[in-house]
């Protein structure tokens, strides 16, 4: 397939992603998908969480309608300007984690992009959206079936890899695949950054920032750097708003009592408001439903704790930086970890 028909692929994909985000009766066939086909895709959407509890209808909506502002000619075409389509594709290696739903998607349209052909092991959290979304390419336009493999166990034979993980795994990715030209990801996570000045509506979003996926991707917020007079009942008053959202998760609640109960025995100084903690510290990195908070003297202590951390952190949220609500829905070109994928798909020979 010629760049420009995997562009209009894609972008037909991405009205399908958006229609079933936004719950839309059926209205695709010029996307080549029957009614009968859609009504399953939103059946699996609404039904997905007896798989993966994490992934609530809400959440993968969500998503799918991230992923779909990608999928249109505009976005794909203007992206594209300044990367070089191969025409002597390679099997690129994608191992995804499965944190967040169809995390990794940037990665898999990287690799079409180019022009290469992916090699996709889907983390066992996430084997039923994948594959789903594999076929929809595929009935939209059957060639695509030539650039796109699904393995179940090992990958096959690869020419470079594409794999994210944990920081365990990330040594073991490197030590298995040193001979391959890869980028290995590793764990990260996002840090907001608290002027004082923040108006009450700029503090909801960031309960977006925070608790959307119920906090288990890189680019959601577990800590806050925050003015040493910041009133805190500010902080809990703006993401009040998913308090049913995550009182209603079994899993999270019970990740919430669980801390709770330990920083208790421990006697340590937190605050909790019935489905959130905050624990000071100037820790990055902090358990499901605790936001970690370090109060900081000066701005300028908080921009050298940035500075030390940059290659931990994925987003900074706040004032200068990216805008509160928006760390969940990054551009085409945000890579993850700073790292230009289309440029080291375009550099493989």
């Amino acid at each position: 397939m010629k760049r420009e028909e995997i562009i209009q692929l894609f972008s037909k994909l991405g009205s399908i992603l958006e229609s079933v985000s936004e719950e839309k009766p059926y209205s695709g066939y010029e996307t080549g998908l029957s009614q009968e086909e859609y009504e399953s895709l939103v059946s699996l959407v609404n039904s997905v969480h007896v798989y993966n509890p994490w992934f609530t209808p809400l959440f993968v909506k969500k998503s799918m309608y991230g992923i779909s502002t990608w999928l249109n000619e505009v976005e794909l075409t203007k992206w594209l300007a300044n990367y070089s389509f191969t025409n002597k594709p390679k099997r690129v290696g994608l191992i995804m984690a499965g944190n967040i739903p169809l995390v990794g998607f940037h990665d898999f349209l990287s690799v079409i992009m180019s022009g290469n052909i992916a090699v996709c092991k889907f983390s066992s959290n996430d084997n039923k959206l994948w594959p789903a979304l594999i076929r929809l390419l595929q009935t939209i336009d059957n060639r695509f079936e030539a650039l796109c493999e699904i393995s179940e166990h090992k990958l096959g034979e690869i020419d470079a890899i594409i794999a994210t993980g944990s920081d365990n795994s990330a040594r073991y990715f490197e030590y298995y695949f040193s001979k391959y030209p890869h980028i290995i990801r590793k764990n990260r996570t996002s840090v907001a950054f608290l002027t004082g000045e923040e108006t009450d509506d700029e503090l909801e979003k960031l309960a977006d920032d925070i608790f959307m996926y119920f906090g288990l991707g890189c680019r959601n917020i577990s800590q806050l750097l925050v003015p040493k007079d910041f009133d805190i009942d500010r902080f809990f008053k703006g993401i009040y708003k998913y308090n049913e959202v995550v009182m209603n998760h079994h899993k999270y609640i019970n990740n919430y009592d669980y801390n709770k109960a330990i920083y208790l025995l421990n006697r340590e100084d937190v605050l909790e408001n019935g489905f959130a903690l905050v624990r000071y510290t100037n820790d990055l990195n902090s358990p499901l439903s605790v936001i970690n908070c370090h109060r900081y003297e000066t701005i300028e202590e908080a921009s050298q704790l940035l500075l030390a951390n940059r290659d931990k952190i994925q987003v900074i949220v706040g004032k200068g930086y990216t805008p509160f609500g928006a760390s969940q829905t990054p551009a085409l070109i945000d890579y993850a970890d700073n790292i230009d994928t289309m440029a080291f798909l375009n550099g493989l020979r």
